[in-house]
């Protein structure tokens, strides 16, 4: 099942958009039932590592749980297949950039280089944000290896159960003023964007732009989201 969700991704139009504006949309990645299910998980403590709550940390407002190994199974067969897909935009990248870091084909071989160096935790997460709930503009990382792309997917529908709650990413460029975009995600929908920087070409060749991202506050209903993070936690 996940190889035929993974074909059915229009991976060349994926590349030229994270290329253009550091994110793109894989529309209808999973399921109505597979989005329920992954948010039902939240309340099951047995299946995370650690429970953050935003406002303690300066985070924004709203909570999230690291999930622990091992993962559930459609996060960990989607994380699997997505860095096998995304590894050689990763590799183009970090090249354009002038980083001297390559990825391994195979996830498996990244997450030894991490284990290796004391990143062993893990990172995919399922985030819930009420009313008022917001997250603050960041990028995840979290030790020395780092993988320079990171899915978000939507677990609820806007409109129905939540509005608000908007996607956001923010891109810096050298001298220029920040430039921000909103990402319109349905239920199901996974969003692929850059975690701190992404080559961009400009007149003297490529240099590098910083993105953050996060989530505008929720006006009222309930939002669940999973993030799936390539690189481990040290």
């Amino acid at each position: 099942m996940t190889d035929a969700r993974m074909e059915r991704i229009d991976w060349a139009g994926v590349s030229a958009e994270l290329d253009a504006q550091g994110w793109a949309v894989f529309p209808q990645l999973l399921t109505a039932s597979e989005c329920d299910g992954i948010a039902g998980l939240y309340g099951e403590g047995a299946a995370f590592r650690s429970h953050v709550i935003m406002a303690r940390h300066g985070f924004g407002q709203g909570e999230y749980r690291y999930f622990s190994y091992p993962l559930p199974d459609l996060i960990q067969r989607l994380r699997t297949a997505l860095y096998s897909r995304l590894s050689p935009i990763a590799n183009r990248w970090n090249e354009r950039m002038g980083i001297d870091v390559r990825f391994p084909d195979d996830h498996s071989d990244f997450l030894e280089r991490c284990h290796d160096s004391g990143q062993t935790r893990p990172t995919p997460l399922l985030l819930q944000y009420g009313p008022g709930d917001y997250n603050c503009l960041h990028q995840d990382l979290y030790g020395e290896h780092v993988f320079p792309l990171q899915v978000a997917i939507l677990l609820s529908n806007p409109g129905d159960d939540f509005e608000g709650g908007e996607f956001v990413l923010t891109e810096q460029r050298p001298r220029m003023q920040t430039r921000p975009a909103v990402v319109p995600l349905s239920k199901g929908d996974a969003v692929v964007f850059a975690v701190n920087s992404r080559p961009h070409r400009g007149s003297k060749g490529d240099h590098r732009v910083m993105l953050r991202h996060g989530v505008s506050k929720l006006r009222k209903g309930r939002r669940h989201t999973v993030g799936i993070i390539f690189h481990d936690a040290a």
